[in-house]
């Protein structure tokens, strides 16, 4: 496991960026999906749907990379490499949806989106770092 260091953390952290997760289709073919995410110790987790292509290529392929970014001026991103661990515990899957919400949407709406979002046949994905790469402020 590679550590996420704090400046890397407080980035990620930050404001309701979205990643985009990088996965492999069935065929081979590589795709990207945004997803809502937070921090958790050191691995990012996110809630997908079992069958969805992305569960189900996280089924079969564990290797992931998300890429979470500020398009504005002066520009940063973080890029985490990492192995998928999947979780289908209705408590976890309800309070990781529930944490989520709360970020993306704000905490008067976050037990909405997690009674939406934590629902059977949602999954945790737990996202945890295998190389981190980081660029801040770019055009300074």
């Amino acid at each position: 496991m590679t550590e996420l260091p704090d400046d890397v953390i407080s980035f990620l952290s930050e404001g309701t960026r979205t990643a985009k997760l990088g996965f492999v289709a069935a065929d081979g073919r590589p795709l990207v999906a945004p997803v809502w995410f937070i921090v958790d110790g050191q691995q990012l987790v996110f809630n997908t749907g079992k069958t969805t292509a992305k569960g189900r290529a996280l089924y079969r392929d564990p290797r992931v990379v998300l890429c979470i970014d500020d398009d504005r001026p002066p520009f940063s991103f973080v890029q985490v490499q990492g192995t998928a661990a999947i979780g289908e515990d209705p408590a976890e899957v309800l309070a990781t949806a529930t944490r989520i919400g709360g970020r993306y949407m704000g905490e008067d709406r976050a037990e909405e989106f997690g009674r939406r979002n934590g629902v059977p046949g949602e999954l945790v994905v737990r996202v945890t770092p295998t190389k981190v790469l980081k660029a801040f402020n770019l055009a300074d």
